[in-house]
């Protein structure tokens, strides 16, 4: 079997979810946990949608995780400008 080497993944296309679009659902219905929807991440989108996006602050907090690229899809990978 052949061997993968680490740095075949460095040449990966763009695989995570776009981070422009994030941020504007973010910032635009963010309150409903839309861009949780759109990041895979179904389970916190739920409670967000409950909670109002708990109150604002969990929403606050993910703008500020997206606006400093701190921000990962449900698969773990970095949001991509593009």
């Amino acid at each position: 079997m052949e061997q993968m080497n680490s740095n075949n993944f460095n040449n990966m296309p763009n695989v995570g979810k776009d981070w422009l679009t994030t941020l504007l659902l973010c910032i635009f219905l963010g309150n409903i946990g839309i861009h949780r929807f759109y990041t895979g991440h179904i389970g916190i989108g739920i409670a967000q949608v409950l909670t109002l996006g708990g109150c604002g602050i969990w929403t606050l907090v993910d703008l500020i995780f997206i606006a400093t690229d701190k921000f990962t899809d449900s698969e773990g990978n970095a949001l991509v400008k593009k």
